[in-house]
């Protein structure tokens, strides 16, 4: 029987606790304790936990799942401790002290400076130049020597079409060599070095050669329509390019710098990262302030890639808030970005980006969450997040992303994926939209516990031009899907109890243009800002629509391809440009509305005061273009001491409570604002 307990935990908290989650100190030295006594599910219940002293015990090592997710002081002085890569899983660490823990060397030293970001004191000492060091330089001298090495001596064993033996055989021969050969820095160092030349060498054959199997080959399209799809087992996941991995070295963080005063009251004020406004005026003229810059999608972490487009980004839902039942609390401060190569998660308000997870061959643009209930170990059940993130290879990948794993893929599409999105009534039914000019919906399945799983395709939806915005109409998300296209805005039937298999649409929607209705325009911004109210965006310069879905849509008519007149409710005043591709965003907890420009600006619209008017069945569409709210204009940034080149707001999302809201650019810039 272990010797910790609920009641031991409460009385040895400092000061004595009545709730293990309100603990945020604990003293836990001199109990004798061993790895086993360390149960890793009554620490998860220490939410809270801050400081931890573990010292005088007889401990050889650390579960690799305490969860302690808020740790910053660590005391392990006086155990048997034989490794400490585990401490990884505590990123907030800021002090940790582990003397006379005789099997520990300096090499141990080097590998948690290299592991825990932000850890400042080690055994007492300041190590924030050393571990700048260790994590910056040294790991840049190490990639320069297992490139070399691999340009020199294996480049040229790896055929042009290669199996998966071959691959296999020439990533063991490189990664024993490679460790054996590649020698820097003092011999009381080996162990380290080698350490860290195995990992940048699995990073290098995964990132920077993208050796995943078939990757040169185009997924293939079902011919048979009830052929159900299953991807890979999880050795062989684990052996794909495509995995979640932690990120160690830090990123360029983009801090605004001041603004000038000449501007409109809409302005964002001046340099707002950490620090408050400089004046009380400043102050108040913000709504929103800026909190972080960051470049975190560069292709191979350069700090000069200013040219990767950012595309996609989405709030993660909370597991334990009933996030289904209210939008208010129904997703976290993390916020998953895509964009080139990479997909982030990144907490907002920190700015920390906490995973990152990279194919060096795709190009994402598109990511969505959504939550599945699956069997753990002991038959048990739980709630985890997946994210699906889908692009240019026309691949669904599916990252189960508390796991930092990367357990399957879909093959969806020949061409590139637009958007997806999944249905808010069936955790497991995925929408994609291709180049193709087909949605199709899948059925992802459950993974079981060890990342089994199967993915079936249940509709094809056709569509006459490329889909580029998909959204599921709030109050049968399981019968109508509305889909904003290159040649249009469409309607389908999804239903699930009709034979037809593949379908036309069932609807398209004209709009006003100059004198006259067209159905002929391109349609790059669509969301739902209640149940009944659609906002789209078309290619017609400064228009945005408000209009009714109820009220435009006549589910009563017979046959497909109807031509319907949207019933528009309001205009939106936006920017004169004619460029495509700036999409909107709806908050409809709040009643907004959020739309990027082409100078990196954002345009709010707080709608409140005119939804009323719009509920009920004759209401009036307003005379006059609504104006925005406030525009948060782009401040002026030095990045490498240079200004970044012109930049365009390629998409805009705010949490459901409104109090991050994430700005994705064309210039590989993510900025996070926060409500005031």
């Amino acid at each position: 029987m272990s010797k910790i307990t609920t009641e031991l935990l409460l009385e040895r908290a400092v000061p004595r606790s009545t709730r293990l989650r309100k603990i945020e100190t604990l003293n836990l030295s001199k109990l004798q304790l061993k790895t086993g006594d360390l149960d890793p599910r009554l620490f998860s219940r220490l939410r809270h936990l801050q400081k931890l002293d573990l010292s005088d015990n007889l401990l050889d090592k650390f579960p690799n799942s305490l969860t302690l997710p808020d740790l910053r002081v660590l005391n392990c002085n006086n155990n048997k401790l034989e490794d400490v890569t585990a401490l990884k899983q505590f990123p907030l660490l800021e002090e940790l002290t582990y003397e006379n823990n005789v099997y520990l060397t300096l090499n141990d030293d080097y590998k948690v400076m290299f592991l825990l970001q932000n850890l400042r004191l080690l055994n007492g000492k300041d190590i924030t130049k050393l571990a700048n060091h260790v994590r910056r330089v040294n790991s840049r001298k190490l990639t320069s020597k297992v490139t070399a090495h691999w340009e020199k001596f294996f480049r040229d064993q790896l055929p042009e079409k290669y199996t998966a033996e071959q691959v296999k055989s020439i990533k063991k021969k490189f990664l024993k060599s490679v460790q054996t050969n590649v020698v820097y820095g003092p011999s009381s160092l080996s162990e380290f070095t080698r350490w860290r030349v195995k990992m940048i060498a699995e990073e290098f054959l995964e990132y920077s050669l993208g050796l995943e199997l078939n990757s040169d080959t185009e997924p293939e399209e079902k011919t048979d329509e009830n052929e159900e799809e299953s991807t890979e087992s999880p050795r062989e996941a684990a052996e794909d390019v495509a995995q979640v991995v932690h990120i160690y070295d830090p990123l360029v963080t983009v801090t605004p710098s001041k603004r000038k005063r000449n501007h409109s009251k809409s302005s964002p004020g001046s340099k707002r990262s950490k620090s408050q406004a400089n004046t009380k005026e400043e102050a108040e003229d913000v709504s929103a302030e800026p909190l972080h810059f960051l470049q975190c999608h560069s292709k191979g972490n350069s700090r000069e890639d200013f040219k990767t487009q950012l595309w996609s980004c989405v709030f993660e839902p909370v597991l334990d808030s009933g996030a289904r039942k209210d939008p208010i609390v129904s997703s976290s401060r993390t916020v998953a970005t895509c964009g080139g190569e990479s997909v982030c998660l990144i907490d907002c308000e920190t700015g920390t980006v906490l995973k990152k997870y990279k194919v060096a061959t795709e190009e994402f643009f598109s990511v969505a969450w959504t939550t599945l209930t699956m069997v753990i170990s002991d038959s048990r059940k739980k709630a985890h997040n997946i994210l699906a993130a889908a692009g240019r290879r026309g691949i669904v990948k599916l990252i189960h992303v508390a796991a930092d794993f990367c357990y399957g893929e879909i093959k969806a599409h020949k061409k590139p994926i637009a958007t997806v999105c999944f249905s808010p009534a069936q955790e497991t039914h995925l929408f994609t939209a291709s180049y193709d000019k087909r949605i199709a919906l899948w059925d992802i399945g459950i993974p079981d516990c060890d990342y089994n799983f199967k993915a079936s395709q249940l509709l094809v939806l056709e569509a006459s031009s490329i889909p580029l915005r998909l959204a599921l109409v709030p109050t049968c998300p399981e019968q109508y899907l509305l889909a904003g296209c290159e040649g249009g805005c469409f309607a389908w039937n999804i239903k699930l109890d009709k034979g037809q298999k593949s379908r036309p649409f069932e609807a398209i929607f004209q709009f006003p243009d100059d004198e006259s209705m067209t159905t002929s325009h391109r349609v790059d911004g669509l969301a739902f800002l209640n149940d009944d109210v659609v906002v789209s965006k078309s290619s017609k310069p400064g228009c945005i629509y408000l209009w009714s879905w109820s009220r435009s849509f006549d589910a009563k008519g017979n046959g497909c391809q109807r031509t319907m007149s949207a019933v528009i409710l309001a205009e939106l005043e936006w920017s004169t440009t004619d460029m495509s591709y700036l999409t909107l965003s709806t908050c409809p907890a709040k009643e907004y509305v959020f739309c990027g420009d082409e100078k990196g600006s954002v345009w709010m619209y707080n709608l409140s005061s005119h939804t009323p008017g719009w509920g009920s069945p004759k209401g009036k569409r307003s005379e006059r273009r609504i104006p925005p709210t406030q525009i948060l204009k782009w401040p002026e940034l030095q990045v490498n001491g240079e200004q970044p080149p012109e930049i365009l707001v390629n998409n805009v999302v705010a949490d459901p409570a409104f109090t991050y809201l994430v700005v994705l650019t064309s210039v590989n810039i993510t900025a996070i604002w926060k409500k005031s």
